[in-house]
């Protein structure tokens, strides 16, 4: 997989410099003012000061993307060595502590550029790691990488994910997604347990990386609303937040997703975990499900709507409020009065100030909460193993509304 990068120097536009000297990761080709050679894929870019001629950062330059260089450190030199990439995990161990309990054996130990690792994602299933490049900058460190989680975290396999956009680049470097780089995967779907529930996660094919840790906070605050309510969960998926609500003594929990494949998992879940609740599934467009139960006049004591991002592009903010409004005017209808919703967005391109006003827009267009107040008992963010440090990468929203 190695191949001896070539180093770079780098001199950027004025108001990319200040970013750069701020910490801000990236810097786009149209910022590059001077470079000292021509840069592939890998190569070690370090950024100067214009003026001065001073050592800004240092980051690896990515002939594939808009996003020239992805920077790893700042104002202090780094080799990116077997001693780099072990302080790198244990300080983003450290960080994550707090969440490895006997509760819980998965977390995100690296989330990209908020932990200084660009384009590269590190979850933990118990005693199995995934690593997802989103970039081929990293293609000559694998093994590094590869070493200080063994060394550093109790691992016994490492599996290696690639995004859709690198997966064809990859063959020439002999590697695959879902490639098993170190130990032996018992089991293609790996048991790990969040929030005293046991899940599988499948690591070789699943989506992301076999499952969504982000919401772990959420599905615990959410589960622990859930007891003797008859519960609706919206763009379920695989079903953590309806694993949380059955698991917390739930009286009916009814799961909506468009994905059978999705919701045939939440069956296996709720068969390891041996819920004997009742539990509907109902597989569907998530809108046409949701005008079908009101047109029924069906209720529920807690309703959560998690859908997908919306806003994949600036072009599509626009229509993506407009779908956060529809939910949140739909979902107060399903409401019982003395019931709570929970709306989440995980769109980075809508503020968190522009999707609490699309929920409150949608409570205002239903005519049918004259007589109902609305409270607003929370909003949640990021959980700890998913630090912003890059306005970006600020993704995820969420708000729990008391209807009175």
């Amino acid at each position: 997989m190695n191949e001896k990068p070539n180093k770079i120097a780098i001199k950027l536009k004025p108001s990319a410099e200040r970013m750069v000297k701020k910490g801000h990761p990236w810097i786009f080709e149209e910022s590059i003012v001077k470079q000292s050679i021509n840069g592939k894929t890998g190569d070690i870019a370090i950024i100067f000061d214009e003026k001065k001629n001073k050592f800004l950062a240092v980051g690896l330059y990515d002939q594939e993307s808009v996003i020239k260089i992805k920077c790893f450190q700042f104002h202090q030199k780094a080799e990116l060595n077997q001693e780099f990439f072990d302080h790198k995990i244990k300080e983003s161990l450290e960080i994550r502590k707090p969440l490895i309990t006997n509760e819980n054996n998965s977390y995100r130990l690296i989330y990209g550029e908020n932990d200084l690792l660009p384009s590269i994602i590190i979850d933990i299933y118990d005693k199995n790691a995934v690593i997802k490049l989103y970039s081929l900058i990293w293609k000559n460190y694998i093994d590094l990488i590869s070493n200080s989680l063994k060394k550093l975290i109790n691992i016994e396999c490492i599996v290696l994910r690639l995004s859709r956009n690198i997966q064809s680049k990859s063959k020439e470097l002999q590697l695959t997604d879902g490639q098993v780089i170190f130990g032996k995967l018992q089991n293609y779907k790996a048991i790990f347990i969040e929030n005293n529930i046991k899940y599988y996660a499948d690591l070789i094919k699943g989506h992301k990386t076999g499952f969504f840790l982000d919401q772990r906070q959420n599905r615990k605050k959410v589960g622990l609303l859930a007891k003797n309510k008859k519960v609706l969960d919206v763009f379920s998926f695989n079903g953590g937040f309806t694993l949380n609500c059955l698991h917390n003594l739930a009286t009916e929990v009814t799961s909506v997703d468009i994905n059978q494949f999705a919701l045939d998992e939440i069956k296996e879940n709720i068969t390891l975990n041996k819920f004997k609740n009742k539990h509907n599934i109902i597989c569907g467009d998530a809108f046409k499900v949701l005008n079908n139960l009101i047109s029924k006049n069906i209720k529920y004591d807690l309703v959560i709507i998690d859908p997908p991002s919306f806003a994949k592009k600036e072009n599509e903010i626009e229509t993506a409020k407009q779908q956060y409004i529809r939910l949140a005017n739909m979902g107060s209808t399903l409401v019982s009065k003395g019931g709570i919703l929970v709306l989440a967005s995980c769109s980075s391109r809508i503020t968190a100030d522009d999707f609490f006003e699309c929920n409150q827009i949608g409570f205002s267009k239903n005519q049918s909460l004259n007589n109902i107040e609305i409270v607003l008992l929370d909003k949640t963010f990021h959980d700890i193993d998913h630090p912003v440090k890059i306005k970006e990468m600020n993704y995820l929203k969420c708000g729990y509304y008391k209807f009175i």
